[in-house]
């Protein structure tokens, strides 16, 4: 008779039965609806078979008041195997410590890899890795998202073009791109300056070629600034008839610096809105397995009218690969929300302030507001309206080549 299918993971006892006719024990059992299998005879008065580890308190009924007696020869099936091996405590204790300790060794960072960069902007790379907690033998879950880094490495070092941050496993691998700053070669063919927009001329500096105009001055788009033609007569005294008219052409180089008007359109609303976070939070970690996250610490919401969430994930590791296992950490910050209503004349002061700010953004650091002035004010749909005159002193010169 073949083994019952699934005995192995419920577990199975080979039973001896000793006795007249101990056939007649198994014979019995099968009325009784236990299964037996692998009945053998091993002597005239005994005989062996398996029966279920859950069956054995249903043989005991069926055995006593009886003249047979039973013997448990062997164990067998997983039932066995676990308590064999709960029973040697420091072999689980080892076991245990082990997979811990290989569970920790692989969620901490031995190796920080930087490539693609000269060996001092590397050394500021370190410096900032360490100030931002990313060094040999940090917390993986304490370390930002790689694109945070990223973002906060391009900001910090500027000498950095672009970086990129990969994590394997273990180890963070860098890989940088210089930025370098290409010097704009001096062009060798001869060039006038130009005027790109209309104003007047407040301050010249011309370092090579001839002005064409004066302070005070009114030049508009393309007027000629500086020239890069500069001619001179010489006279041979050999004849006086010859006469010869020589040319030179020059790159002329200079900064003209025009006063020049802009007029900017703006509404800035009566009633205003804007949120700002207080500085109260609350932290919460979750264990995330594939789409359901369980709460480990922090639990229950704060009681905050309104609540700015920051969510970070960080994956567990174990050894080389990446567990389908997932910290989750949930900042939940205190959030507010202010109302208000200005007056008339704190809108207009505050549309002129934006205004101010657009232009120079517009503009670039080097161009000067020098007075402002409102043109034309309306209040319209709960918003004051305006025309804004700036009077700005820049440098209008731009490079023209000669044909």
């Amino acid at each position: 008779m073949r083994q019952v299918q699934g005995t192995f993971f419920s577990g199975y006892v080979t039973i001896l039965v000793k006795g007249n006719y101990p056939e007649l024990f198994f014979q019995e059992c099968t009325k009784k609806g236990i299964t037996v299998w692998n009945i053998r005879k091993v002597e005239q008065d005994a005989c062996e078979g398996n029966v279920r580890l859950k069956d054995i308190s249903h043989l005991r009924l069926i055995i006593r008041g009886t003249h047979y007696k039973l013997t448990f020869i062997n164990k067998k099936g997983y039932p066995f195997i676990f308590n064999r091996f709960i029973k040697k405590r420091p072999l689980l204790l080892a076991i245990f410590l082990s997979v811990l300790l290989a569970f920790f060794l692989s969620n901490i960072l031995w190796k920080v890899e930087i490539t693609g960069v000269p060996k001092d902007i590397e050394e500021k790379i370190i410096k900032q890795l360490d100030e931002y907690g990313i060094h040999r033998g940090a917390w993986m879950f304490s370390i930002d998202q790689p694109n945070l880094i990223q973002q906060k490495l391009v900001e910090d070092v500027p000498e950095l073009l672009w970086v990129g941050v990969n994590q394997r496993g273990t180890t963070y691998s860098l890989e940088g791109v210089e930025k370098l700053i290409v010097k704009e070669e001096e062009k060798q063919g001869p060039r006038n300056l130009i005027a790109t927009k209309k104003g007047v001329i407040k301050k010249m500096y011309v370092a090579k070629g001839l002005p064409m105009v004066q302070v005070n001055d009114y030049v508009e788009p393309g007027d000629l600034l500086v020239s890069g033609k500069i001619s001179s007569n010489d006279q041979e005294e050999e004849s006086e008839k010859e006469k010869e008219k020589k040319v030179n052409y020059v790159a002329a180089e200079g900064e003209i610096t025009a006063e020049t008007w802009y007029e900017v359109k703006v509404a800035s609303p009566i009633e205003y809105s804007y949120e700002e976070l207080t500085g109260n939070k609350e932290t919460k970690y979750y264990i995330q397995i594939a789409d359901f996250k369980f709460p480990v610490w922090g639990f229950g919401d704060p009681e905050y009218e309104q609540i700015h969430y920051d969510t970070k994930v960080s994956s567990i590791n174990f050894l080389k690969w990446e567990l389908p296992i997932k910290i989750v950490d949930t900042v939940l910050s205190e959030k507010v929300y202010y109302k208000g209503e200005r007056t008339k004349e704190e809108a207009i002061q505050t549309g002129m302030e934006q205004a101010r700010s657009e232009l120079l953004l517009k503009l670039g650091k080097d161009a000067k507001i020098m007075s402002e002035k409102v043109l034309h004010e309306r209040m319209e749909n709960g918003k004051v309206k305006m025309n804004i005159i700036f009077t700005v002193e820049e440098n209008i010169a731009r490079v023209q080549p000669i044909k």
